[in-house]
């Protein structure tokens, strides 16, 4: 299959440098204390935040931080195909470490001592991308809390394909097991709190990637800022605050 045609596009349309349309929306669901949707192309992932509140286990809470949740799961219909396994797998745990370790890096722990953030998503679809996804819904759905942050958080991958690398995989792409890069940027600090990469690569090709990921992740930082932003002055406006 040939993922980059001559006239320079991808399989879905896409420049080689071009992510995926975002969209983010907040407050989509009112039982919880934040929420949002944060979708890239086909990937779709919803987060719910709970608290900050006291600690369910009073042993777990921690004296000097507040202790960090998450919990990740997905739909039966979220990659097109009929899932045969129940119950939780290493990946769905490894993922929940990757967004639980980005937010404890984010969200200033130690101005809440003793309570807990519980982050709960949930991908409605996987098409590639679903990493950086889970990260940039719970930022949002964080930031819809109004929990107290030291930068916002923004995740996006790249990858290897054709001699060339290519931001945004979607699932096509990425099936392929070539290199693909995962990272999560405090965009304003300019420090990156997440690298992972699946594959082995040169230090040529691994760093040209890491720098188109981070790329990604400062224009995904814009659109979730943005995003935010008018968000904020919806609720202002029905507060009659403006």
């Amino acid at each position: 299959m040939e993922f980059v045609s001559p006239e320079g596009l991808r399989i879905d349309g896409r420049r080689p440098q071009e992510l995926r349309a975002l969209q983010c929306k907040f407050g989509v669901l009112s039982c919880c204390d934040g929420s949002a949707l944060f979708q890239a192309g086909n990937t779709k992932v919803f987060a719910a935040v709970y608290g900050p509140r006291v600690a369910d286990i009073r042993g777990q809470a921690l004296h000097d931080r507040a202790l960090i949740k998450c919990e990740y799961a997905h739909a039966a219909f979220s990659t097109g195909a009929a899932r045969r396994r129940r119950g939780r797998s290493r990946k769905s745990t490894e993922l929940a470490a990757l967004v639980r370790g980005a937010l404890e890096q984010t969200i200033l722990v130690e101005l809440l001592p003793r309570a807990q953030v519980e982050v709960c998503i949930q991908v409605l679809f996987a098409d590639g991308g679903v990493t950086a996804a889970c990260i940039n819904a719970a930022m949002l759905a964080v930031a819809d809390a109004g929990i107290p942050v030291r930068d916002m958080v923004a995740a996006c991958g790249a990858g290897h394909l054709e001699a060339m690398p290519l931001l945004d995989l979607n699932h096509t792409e990425a099936a392929t097991g070539g290199l693909e890069v995962c990272v999560a940027l405090h965009p304003a600090l300019d420090r990156v709190v997440l690298l992972q990469a699946d594959a082995k690569a040169s230090v040529d090709t691994l760093e040209a990637v890491t720098t188109l990921a981070l790329q990604g992740c400062k224009a995904a930082a814009g659109a979730m800022r943005e995003a935010l932003l008018q968000h904020v002055r919806s609720l202002a406006a029905r507060r009659g605050a403006i």
